[in-house]
């Protein structure tokens, strides 16, 4: 199966929500100092049209996602087929303005995701993908192109990763001394840069962090020929003890990811 249903319907959902972000976004007066644990009326928002929409489609299957939203918190959130949904992902990027931000919502069937969406709505461009189909993205109006991992070794490296704290250096760039660093907020756009080959490796070290963080990029990156594990190497395991992540993730082109692997661990 290529999930094509359920992919147009995660496609339009996105859509839906990154025209209701765009006009949020328009009228929001940013914060400057945004923590990390913001949230906005815009998260809530999001979330409600999209699991609306899904529930509407797809009466039967689990909804997991960010935020708290009553109308759907009595509904499963694990099962057989479920969707995982961050409404916002990256709000600082979202409340600071500076574009930085993306919707997610993934796909998982027996536990393995197998839809990936990644809508970035500043930039009006999506990056989608299903098991067997490949990874596509698109801006604005045009067609989709089919997107592929980088070829590029670890002499050429990019990296992709969160904003560093001034005179700090992650131990990522520490383990893999990259070429260059691209520093963004939010995890599904960092994938979709790996997905799409404009980077060659992200390694998200935090101790914990959520399912609906990295379901939806996981699938970009593997349909368009890269590798996605946990920082051991081990299968990605979602729908565990409140939804959290707690080994780790790195995501590559490929032939690099046992040796980013190896590097990073000897950090």
């Amino acid at each position: 199966m290529t999930f094509q249903d359920e992919l147009a319907a995660a496609r339009e959902a996105a859509a839906r929500a990154s025209d209701l972000l765009r006009r949020e976004y328009e009228h929001f007066t940013a914060i400057p100092d945004a923590p990390v644990t913001i949230s906005t009326h815009a998260d809530k928002a999001s979330q409600e049209l999209i699991l609306g929409f899904l529930h509407d489609r797809f009466p039967a299957d689990a909804l997991c996602a960010e935020e708290s939203t009553p109308a759907f918190d009595s509904l499963p959130k694990a099962g057989r087929r479920a969707w995982v949904v961050d409404p916002i992902d990256g709000t600082r990027g979202f409340a600071k303005k500076v574009g930085q931000f993306s919707v997610m919502i993934g796909f998982l069937v027996d536990g393995k995701p197998v839809v990936g969406v990644v809508a970035e709505p500043a930039q009006n461009r999506t990056t989608f993908a299903s098991v067997g189909s490949g990874c596509w993205t698109h801006t604005g109006t045009a067609e989709p192109t089919q997107c592929r991992v980088s070829a590029r070794g670890f002499s050429e490296l990019v990296l992709v990763q969160s904003w560093a704290k001034t005179g700090m250096s992650p131990k990522p760039v520490q383990a893999l001394a990259p070429a260059r660093v691209v520093e963004t907020y939010s995890g599904g756009v960092k994938l979709a840069h790996v997905a799409r080959g404009e980077a060659d490796v992200y390694a998200n070290t935090y101790e914990a962090f959520a399912d609906w963080d990295i379901c939806a990029g996981h699938v970009l990156v593997t349909e368009a020929g890269g590798t996605v594990t946990d920082l051991s190497g081990n299968p990605i395991v979602y729908q565990g003890e409140n939804f959290k992540q707690t080994r780790g993730l790195i995501a590559t082109n490929g032939p690099i990811h046992a040796e980013a692997i190896t590097r990073l661990a000897a950090v």
